[in-house]
């Protein structure tokens, strides 16, 4: 066989292939640029944002929209496409934290008539997985696979509580920027006396921090080895729950379908 012919072999020292497709990397940074606080992007954005040459960037948003992963706007724009959204849905519905969760969080919907949500933190947000959402709440735009800060909401705060010593990884002063409601905290010294009172209770709330009328309660999924690995609370509208009605009608409820949850997923502990 010629040697131009052969088959990549590994490195000396055994180090192993680089199987790495260079031209899917970069398809891949230039979908990552998509967010849901920034959605759409024309081409010379993002070509500076992943640090690609215009004619790359150019070549790979039309291949990208050709197989329907991106859709062009009038405005000159693009957005995801359909494809994207089907990758997101398909796998957050196939986790078996979302499988197992689900019949739990709907009896608690339907035993409380108000919106349950299930999230996991990523870096200094939340990532909702599950949201049965009631007719009368105010962040009605909050869908499965949205991202908010977790400085901000009620699961969020939660998981924060139980990052031990990654805290300061997880969040920044950026972390606090943005929109929020008025009583939203500010900085991480402000933040961190109720972080340890969430730990020792067990449980967090959110008063109108995430947005103005809102209020919420939260408590831990945890894994088989008893690390907490989500969040689920009770989402509703302050005008109808007072802060003390909360706590002794919802906490019980959202704390007792996280524990169902957690022995689903194996946990034994108290």
């Amino acid at each position: 066989m010629p040697a131009s012919a052969s088959p990549a072999r590994s490195g000396t020292g055994g180090t192993p292939p680089d199987y790495r497709v260079e031209a899917l990397a970069k398809g891949l940074r230039v979908l990552s640029v998509f967010t849901e606080q920034r959605p759409t992007w024309r081409i010379t954005d993002i070509a500076a944002e992943v640090s690609l040459p215009l004619p790359t960037a150019y070549r790979i948003v039309m291949t990208l929209t050709a197989e329907g992963y991106l859709d062009h706007l009038p405005s000159g724009e693009y957005r995801p496409g359909v494809r994207v959204l089907t990758l997101g849905t398909a796998a957050l519905r196939s986790l078996d934290l979302v499988e197992l969760a689900t019949p739990k969080l709907q009896e608690l919907a339907s035993s409380t008539g108000e919106t349950v949500n299930l999230a996991v933190l990523t870096g200094d947000q939340v990532l909702y997985l599950v949201r049965l959402r009631n007719s009368d709440l105010v962040t009605a735009n909050i869908r499965v696979g949205s991202l908010l800060p977790a400085v901000h909401t009620s699961i969020g705060k939660l998981l924060l509580a139980y990052l031990d010593d990654d805290l300061e990884k997880a969040i920044t002063p950026q972390s606090f920027t943005g929109t929020a409601g008025p009583n939203a905290k500010r900085s991480v010294d402000e933040l961190r006396p109720e972080l340890a009172a969430i730990r020792a209770q067990g449980w967090a709330s959110q008063d109108e921090e995430l947005a103005y009328g809102l209020r919420s309660v939260a408590a831990p999924v945890r894994g088989e080895s008893g690390a907490v690995v989500a969040g689920a609370n009770l989402a509703v509208p302050s005008r109808d729950w007072p802060a003390a009605r909360i706590t002794r009608e919802l906490k019980p409820a959202v704390l007792d379908a996280c524990a169902q949850i957690s022995r689903l997923l194996g946990y034994r502990g108290r």
